[in-house]
């Protein structure tokens, strides 16, 4: 085994660029040949050591995507994508700021209207979030 670095090794490398939950890093190790006794070692260690940590991707990943102008459905969606746990994935929703406020933060930003309404149904919004905004159309 030489030639090729070691399951915890890889898993480093992948994590120097940025955070992965842990089933996009045995994903990664598996393309990578990694048997599933070693990629679960790894995966082991390193959330023993504190450097793959599923909830703290969630909590990280949905305030990134909240932050940028994402509504609830997508930011689920990218996490169940990402392969994080159904738990991980309803308390980082449940911390943000509520999907209502972001709305209208946008809405104040974009204007009233049905082209902020369809904007705001493409990022993921919720039509409860959206309910009281468009009607301010004059």
């Amino acid at each position: 085994m030489p030639d090729r670095p070691d399951a915890v090794e890889q898993a480093l490398r992948a994590l120097r660029h940025r955070d992965r939950s842990a089933a996009e890093l045995d994903a990664r190790l598996a393309q990578r040949g990694v048997t599933e006794s070693e990629r679960e070692q790894a995966l082991e260690t390193l959330e023993r050591i504190g450097y793959l940590d599923d909830e703290r991707f969630a909590r990280t990943r949905a305030e990134q995507l909240a932050a940028r102008g994402s509504g609830n459905a997508l930011i689920r969606h990218d996490l169940e994508g990402r392969g994080l746990e159904e738990e991980h994935v309803e308390a980082a929703l449940a911390a943000l700021e509520p999907e209502r406020e972001r709305a209208a933060r946008i809405l104040e930003r974009r204007g009233p209207g049905a082209k902020t309404a369809r904007y705001l149904a493409s990022r993921g919004f919720s039509p409860d979030a959206l309910e009281n905004l468009v009607a301010r159309e004059d």
